[in-house]
C-alpha cells in the first residue's frame, strides 16, 4: 500500500487496513514509491496487490506495472475522473476506487483467482525416474522441491496427534497472522462438525494459507497446518476406496488453471513426463464448468 499521507496512528487508516487484512492478512506500507519499488523487485515467487493513491500512482506504475511479481493495481483517489485518464493507458490497473470497500470486492476475486491459478508444479522426466544399473533412482537429478514434498507428505501422514490440541496451535497462529477474525472464530466453533474436504472448498482463509505454504514449502506452517492436511487426505482416500467399485475404467478430469506462457511451453513440451503437484488439485469430470471458471477469470482485467 503505498500512499504519501499513511498515517498510523489515525483511526480511518486503522479501519481501513482492518478492511484489506481481512482479505490479504500480508500487508506492506510504504510513503513513497522509492522505498516501495526496492521492496517488489526483492520479490519473486510471490504475486503481489498493490493499492497506491492517485498521485503517487501516476509515478510509481511506470516503474511497476511490468514486473512479474506485481499482479494488479488499485487506485485509491478522491478525483476519480482526473485518474482514470491516465489509469486506462496501464493494463495492470484493476480500476480507479473512491472507497476501500468497492477494492476489496475485487481484491476477493483476484486473491482468489491467485490462490487457484499459483499451483507449484514439478515436472519429473521419465529419464529421472528410472533406475539405474545399480537399482538405485537418479535422485541427484531430481528437484529438490519434488524430494522435499515428496518427504513432507511421507512423514506428516505418520504423525499422529491431539487434533484439538493442534488445532488450538492452529489458531493462534493464524492470530499472529492476523487472519480474519470472524472466519478464525467460525473456524475453530465449527471445525469438528463438517468434514476436511468442506472446510478445504469453503471459500475462507484455510483454502489460500494452506496452498501458498505447500507452494512455498513454508515448513512452519505447514507443520501448524499437519493435521488438517493429514485429515483432509485420509478423507481423498477414503473417498477414492469408497468409489473405486463406480469407476472402473480411466475417465478424463478437467481443471481451469491460468498458467504463464513460460510455464505452459513447459507443461507442452513435458508430455509423457510425470507431474507432481504440491498442492490438493481440485478438478471436475465436467468440461463445461471449468470453460466456465476461465471465463471467469477472464473476465477480470488480464495483462
Amino acid at each position: 500500500w503505498v500512499d504519501g499521507t499513511i498515517d498510523r496512528s489515525e483511526e480511518e487508516w486503522k479501519n481501513n487496513i482492518a478492511v484489506v487484512q481481512s482479505i490479504i492478512s500480508d500487508i506492506n506500507t510504504f510513503i513513497k514509491p522509492d522505498e516501495c519499488v526496492p521492496f517488489l523487485n526483492a520479490v519473486s515467487t510471490e504475486k503481489i496487490l498493490v493499492i497506491t493513491s492517485g498521485f503517487l500512482g501516476e509515478i510509481l506504475v511506470q516503474d511497476i506495472h511490468d514486473l512479474s511479481s506485481v499482479y494488479a493495481i488499485y487506485i485509491l483517489c478522491g478525483n476519480e475522473a482526473r485518474h482514470k485518464v491516465w489509469a486506462k493507458s496501464w493494463s495492470k490497473i484493476q480500476g480507479v476506487f473512491t472507497s476501500i470497500k468497492d477494492i476489496c470486492d475485487s481484491l476477493k476475486r483476484v486473491a482468489r483467482k491467485i490462490d487457484h491459478n499459483e499451483i507449484s508444479m514439478t515436472i519429473v522426466s521419465k529419464q529421472n525416474m528410472t533406475e539405474t544399473t545399480s537399482g538405485q533412482r537418479n535422485l541427484d537429478q531430481l528437484e529438490p522441491s519434488y524430494m522435499y514434498s515428496v518427504i513432507f507428505k511421507e512423514i506428516i501422514l505418520e504423525i499422529h496427534e491431539d487434533d484439538s490440541k493442534s488445532l488450538n496451535k492452529l489458531i493462534e497462529y493464524c492470530q499472529q497472522q492476523k487472519v480474519n477474525e470472524s472466519e478464525l472464530k467460525s473456524f475453530q466453533r465449527e471445525y469438528h462438525k463438517k468434514s476436511s474436504i468442506w472446510w478445504y472448498t469453503e471459500p475462507i482463509f484455510l483454502y489460500g494459507m494452506l496452498n501458498k505454504a505447500l507452494r512455498t514449502l513454508d515448513m512452519g506452517c505447514m507443520i501448524k497446518m499437519g493435521f488438517f492436511i493429514r485429515k483432509l487426505h485420509q478423507e481423498i482416500e477414503q473417498l477414492c476406496c469408497e468409489q473405486s467399485d463406480e469407476y472402473t475404467a480411466v475417465f478424463p478430469v478437467y481443471r481451469g488453471q491460468g498458467f504463464s506462457q513460460h510455464d505452459f511451453r513447459n507443461l507442452f513440451n513435458a508430455q509423457g513426463s510425470l507431474l507432481s503437484f504440491n498442492c490438493f488439485l481440485s478438478t471436475s469430470m465436467s468440461l463445461f464448468i471449468n470453460l466456465v471458471i476461465i471465463e471467469m477469470y477472464l473476465t477480470i482485467k488480464q495483462y
